[in-house]
């Protein structure tokens, strides 16, 4: 017997929740979010994202141990060892999707062991990384064996995939539409309004949250573990060719070098930073210039030889707010004034290479929780 459920949320988090809810055909779902894909608002992370599949440790001021992302033996990791397949099986299957394989290298500098950037890459430039059997052509780089640009000690190499997030975002949007999901906009002040959200008039049964950063001034929620961890990146119509990343800069504690070409047209993202609690929406333009002329350096192929960031041909300044959360996503169920709350939120950068995993395991503590309702009736 199925059940109605509403979900809040239409960033990759919610939507990739809904379908995988939703493929099954048992239950009857609604989608209702303030934002939807083809909108780009401060508050929605999911089109501002790179976004590709490197698991890493967030580069906050002060972070404890506590709030890292996919250390090994956490459900963080496990959430992207289960994502790997399905993000692998889009980009050599479903070209529709905007998903693409990249040969992926990231840099290694010996100067950057025990800041926050360098603790943020640590298992990306791991030698013995945990993801090394899950990813592709996983192998070690080395200065007698690689042509390493200038200041590079060494690090990884491996394939991963880019995702374009304005062809992603609308597709997977559609697959849940595919799969009889009715989505609606919608504001939702207090997660216990959302059980009368379903477009059937009836009430809904339970309520997944995958609100984001939104998390933290929902009624019923209010989770004061969250915060803002501001990006900002520059997309160009340059096309390097490779994704590539470095363990640090010399430019702030706070800033990181990025480069990523997003499948199908989608351009190639420069970062960036991540500026904890910072709101600032406008894009910083002293950054910007600090992050093309750090992505040049470190690609040169990005521009013709011999020129500078007057080569890149800009499509846009980007800033996004990734929602991170002291503690580490929360993926748990809830009862909020009587309503059944499945929580599936506090992803930070890493919404896309957790979305899976964490959507399926979002959905087994939905089966569960109907599972015990039932059982009461």
């Amino acid at each position: 017997m199925g059940s109605n459920i509403v979900v809040v949320g239409a960033g990759v988090t919610g939507l990739t929740t809904a379908l995988l809810l939703a493929r099954e055909e048992r239950h009857s779902i609604t989608i209702v979010a303030k934002h939807m894909p083809g909108d780009y608002d401060i508050e929605y992370a999911s089109p501002w994202a790179g976004a590709n599949y490197l698991p890493i440790h967030p580069p906050s001021p002060g972070l404890m141990e506590k709030d890292r992302v996919a250390k090994p033996g956490t459900p963080s990791q496990s959430y992207e060892r289960d994502t790997w397949p399905e993000l692998a099986r889009l980009a050599q299957d479903l070209p529709e999707a905007g998903v693409h394989f990249q040969d992926t290298v990231i840099y290694r500098r010996a100067k950057d062991k025990g800041t926050a950037v360098g603790d943020w890459f640590a298992e990306l430039i791991n030698e013995d990384a945990w993801f090394k059997d899950v990813v592709p052509d996983f192998r070690i780089l080395s200065k007698a064996k690689d042509k390493l640009p200038e200041g590079v000690d060494g690090g990884t190499a491996f394939t991963s995939v880019c995702i374009n997030t304005a062809l992603y975002l609308p597709w997977l949007a559609s697959q849940c539409l595919k799969h009889g999901v009715v989505i609606h906009r919608g504001i939702v002040s207090h997660i216990a309004e959302a059980t009368h959200l379903h477009h059937s008039g009836k009430r809904a049964e339970l309520v997944v949250n995958c609100t984001g950063i939104s998390s933290l001034h929902l009624g019923g929620v209010e989770d004061k573990a969250i915060y803002p961890a501001r990006g900002q990146i520059v997309v160009v119509r340059n096309d390097p060719h490779i994704m590539a990343s470095t363990s640090g800069t010399d430019d702030g504690p706070d800033e990181a070098t990025y480069i990523m070409h997003r499948a199908a047209g989608g351009g190639c993202v420069l970062g960036g930073c991540l500026q904890k609690d910072n709101w600032e929406s406008q894009p910083d333009p002293n950054l910007a210039i600090r992050i093309m002329k750090r992505a040049i350096e470190l690609c040169p192929k990005l521009v013709p030889e011999g020129k500078g960031i007057e080569a890149l041909s800009i499509i846009r300044h980007g800033v996004g707010l990734r929602p991170m959360r002291t503690g580490g996503m929360r993926v748990e169920r809830d009862t909020i004034d009587g309503v059944q709350v499945v929580h599936n939120y506090g992803h930070g950068g890493y919404g896309y290479q957790t979305s899976y995993g964490c959507a399926a395991a979002a959905k087994k503590l939905v089966d569960e929780t109907l599972g015990q309702v039932r059982a009461r009736l």
